[in-house]
């Protein structure tokens, strides 16, 4: 089991942010320490939703507190996701350069900053932010292709933009979620300096909101249970399936329902290619 500071959004109802990391991290047996970045009824998706972001300094304070407890040096991984202003960045690459004091903790950058093809959503200060303070600090980060295009200031749609993305970014891990179409899939590729490897996916319409949250929480608790980059992948990517599948004709995700399923899903196929294929 490992101990997992998890900073981003909580959502009453629904599966996105702190809901889909949580039960993601919990159900493949780790313990979770959230704090919340933003309070929200719901995704800002639906018609209607009302919430309040918490204040960083606040956010500090409950750290400070874990920290003087004894409790912040047990923390072995730290996820981000979600983060309204440049203050909450920074507040959380505060804590990730705090808990590496002497020791070695896995850091794992969700920059969740827009999509295809709405995107930039996020404050634009705050995804600057993003780039320039937490990326560096990552040993995995886990954008769209949109947001991996926007990290690196150019569009990222081939697999040659995306390795040269990754390489300009960080010397870490590279999960490029909704990487591509291909026909009927759509690819997930982990570009490390190993090698490159694509994980396929049915392209489905309609999936419930939070996946790529729920997808990254899988891959980080594979990842801490032991698993190479790839294995991660394969089984994090399947975990994904078996939610979506149990998902049908509803507007969010039913981690609940396919609690079950997820966990230890049969790993999908992960082909390694070269940036010509």
């Amino acid at each position: 089991m490992a101990r997992v500071l998890a900073i981003s959004s909580q959502v009453a109802r629904g599966h996105v942010g702190l809901s889909a990391m949580v039960p993601a991290l919990q159900r493949l047996g780790h313990e979770v320490w959230p704090l919340p970045s933003i309070l929200l009824s719901n995704h800002p998706g639906h018609a209607h939703v009302a919430g309040l972001p918490i204040a960083p300094a606040a956010l500090e304070e409950m750290a400070d507190a874990l920290d003087r407890n004894g409790w912040l040096s047990e923390i072995d991984a730290v996820v981000t996701g979600y983060l309204p202003s440049r203050e909450h960045v920074r507040l959380a690459a505060r804590i990730v350069r705090r808990l590496r004091r002497g020791r070695a903790v896995l850091y794992l950058c969700d920059p969740v900053l827009g999509d295809e093809p709405k995107g930039l959503y996020l404050d634009p200060d705050a995804a600057s932010a993003i780039r320039g303070e937490l990326v560096p600090l990552a040993d995995v980060i886990t954008p769209n292709r949109f947001e991996l295009g926007w990290l690196r200031g150019r569009p990222a749609h081939s697999l040659e933009d995306q390795q040269e993305a990754a390489r300009a970014l960080t010397g870490g891990a590279v999960l490029v979620t909704s990487a591509a179409r291909r026909g009927e899939m759509i690819d997930n590729v982990l570009l490390e300096s190993s090698g490159i490897r694509r994980c396929a996916v049915l392209r489905r319409p309609d999936v419930p909101h939070g996946t790529g949250d729920f997808l990254a929480a899988l891959f980080l608790g594979h990842r801490l249970r032991g698993e190479t980059a790839s294995t991660a992948l394969a089984r994090a990517a399947a975990g994904v399936e078996q939610a979506i599948l149990a998902s049908h004709g509803r507007d969010e995700l039913a981690l609940v329902a396919s609690q079950d399923a997820w966990p230890d899903a049969a790993p999908l196929e992960v082909q390694a290619v070269d940036a010509g294929g």
